[in-house]
């Protein structure tokens, strides 16, 4: 980003990091993904997988994609995924009940016929961070960095751990 040129340099601001989560369909047994392994068991078990399609540019789709060359089992899990047009439309598929286990940033299950069963081991996801920069092209970079401090600051913090992300400081 730096090299970019649009960016100033030395304005690099955390704000929020959001971690790959699983959900299941309301009321369905929760499965164990308390380790990598409990992980790549639940989804050679599951017999249906819907996530972000990486191809489109969604984030967790490509977060996702790493998992699964992580845990050495992409080519045994293509057969099962239904790859969605975003995180809401994964987890639409998985409250109507068309797929078994739905995977997207925790901060996109929002759907209300979906049980949250948590976010993936660190050791096979890392979560995304999410930064700000002042631009070079700003009109104004003191409002630029004024917006970054209050975006990074406590009372945005609330906000990021209401929407299922974590604050960057």
């Amino acid at each position: 980003v730096i090299s970019s040129g649009n960016v100033v340099a030395g304005t690099e601001t955390p704000l929020a990091s959001v971690a790959v989560g699983i959900a299941v369909r309301r009321g369905a047994s929760k499965p164990d993904i308390s380790t990598p392994e409990a992980v790549r068991r639940m989804l050679l078990a599951a017999k249906s997988i819907t996530y972000p399609d990486a191809a489109g540019g969604a984030a967790a789709g490509v977060s996702f994609n790493e998992t699964l060359k992580k845990l050495g089992i992409a080519e045994q899990i293509q057969p099962k995924i239904k790859h969605a047009q975003g995180g809401a439309s994964a987890m639409a598929l998985v409250a109507k009940g068309e797929v078994e286990i739905g995977l997207t940033f925790l901060s996109e299950m929002s759907e209300p016929g979906i049980d949250v069963v948590g976010p993936l081991p660190r050791e096979i996801s890392t979560p995304t961070g999410l930064v700000g920069f002042v631009s070079t092209h700003a009109k104004d970079p003191a409002a630029a960095k004024a917006l970054l401090d209050y975006l990074s600051s406590p009372d945005a913090a609330a906000v990021y751990k209401s929407q299922g992300l974590q604050p960057g400081r």
